[in-house]
């Protein structure tokens, strides 16, 4: 209700019908087009990554071998830690001066000449420096929600498919990955929804930075720091409306249900 209004927040004056006006002044809106492209590249590489590699972790710790259990509680360990305290310590290791990364980088591996100054440098390199501190605290995660589900797969299928002959690489294709399909489509819903609406991880990090803020940061910021209601509810439900697109484009090409 609120986005089709010229609601403010502490404000005394009557609350007007605007109609369609906040939604026509969104589609105009370059900042926040700016942040629809920061938000969706953050989601593409982090998704992509954790479950590329919370899939390989989720099928190692699946099999059997000494150790599993303590390597199942250790790996949780990034993904315990609250995102805030994360973000903090993320952000000191990636000081230009005194961090611990460009220490490694520069001193002890002369990868480079100088000092890297990743949070400012420019967009793409923040952006890439904030997605790698995402997808080393949320891979776990998906590891875990893809473990769950590897565990449901019965080993009498495996066994029938050694008695035929199928290989490992035969039987991930033709076995593992069609019956995994239901956790990787709710894998993907849940990281994709929480990566298009992110926001601690870039406010602790980056802060109000124009250039590299996300969706949520700018409904934040229309809707508390400019007092501004009814805009920051258009750019809410749009948040909304663009993660049920990618929830529909999960659901239609996945094909759980022919799986």
């Amino acid at each position: 209700y609120f986005s089709l209004t010229d609601a403010r927040l502490a404000s005394n004056r009557p609350v007007n019908f605007v109609g369609l006006e906040n939604y026509l002044f969104l589609l105009q809106d370059q900042q926040f087009f700016r942040t629809v492209g920061n938000t969706v590249f953050f989601t593409v590489v982090t998704v992509g990554f954790e479950f590329a590699l919370g899939l390989l972790i989720a099928l190692v710790i699946n099999s059997n071998f000494r150790g599993r259990g303590l390597m199942r509680t250790s790996i949780l360990i990034p993904w315990a830690i609250p995102t805030v305290v994360s973000a903090q310590m993320w952000k000191w290791m990636y000081h230009d001066i005194y961090g611990v990364i460009n220490d490694l980088l520069v001193n002890q591996f002369g990868i480079f000449n100088q000092n890297v100054a990743f949070l400012a440098t420019n967009t793409t390199v923040s952006l890439f420096a904030i997605a790698a501190v995402d997808i080393w605290k949320t891979t776990p995660f998906v590891a875990l929600l893809l473990l769950a589900g590897l565990q449901v797969i019965p080993g009498d299928v495996y066994e029938a498919a050694d008695v035929d002959g199928a290989n490992k690489i035969q039987q991930f294709f033709a076995i593992t990955l069609p019956l995994l399909m239901p956790a990787i489509l709710v894998t993907l819903i849940f990281r994709t929804l929480d990566s298009l609406r992110v926001f601690d991880v870039f406010y602790v990090m980056l802060g109000n930075r124009r250039d590299t803020q996300t969706m949520a940061i700018y409904a934040q910021q229309s809707l508390v720091n400019f007092s501004d209601l009814g805009y920051g509810s258009t750019i809410s439900i749009a948040i909304f409306l663009i993660i049920a697109l990618f929830v529909v484009v999960y659901v239609t090409f996945l094909k759980v249900e022919e799986a």
